[in-house]
């Protein structure tokens, strides 16, 4: 208090008592608002710091499954790729000439009056 207020004495009238009253319900009032203001705050950053974990977890959750659908996909295309090669073997296979031409390059078979002469390899002699 100032100076001044120490040296007025207050009147004591049902008005002052009236005033008294209207002042202490006021203060209640910003007290009360303060209190609910401060939980109200607390609860809309409780509630925005889970909002915002989740959605950091569901970010990461997100790249791992595109990486892993990325990982996939090239799977996927090399396997068409060794699709495609194994039918053209096995289309290959099935004709009888191809079959001849590996035994004969493998296995060292001969046509009937063919010779077979076999060479060293020139990388493998040594000097």
């Amino acid at each position: 208090m100032n100076d001044r207020q120490k040296r007025v004495t207050r009147i004591k009238s049902d008005y002052m008592h009236q005033y008294d009253v209207h002042m202490e319900r006021n203060r209640r009032r910003k007290r009360k608002l303060l209190q609910r203001l401060i939980i109200f705050s607390t609860v809309a950053i409780i509630i925005l710091g889970v909002i915002t974990s989740y959605h950091v977890k569901q970010r990461g959750i997100y790249a791992e499954k595109q990486e892993e659908n990325e990982n996939l996909t090239e799977e996927i295309a090399d396997l068409k790729i060794q699709e495609k090669e194994l039918v053209e073997e096995i289309n290959l296979l099935n004709d009888e000439e191809y079959v001849l031409d590996i035994a004969r390059t493998n296995y060292f078979l001969s046509k009937k009056g063919e010779l077979i002469f076999q060479l060293d390899d020139p990388e493998e002699r040594s000097y």
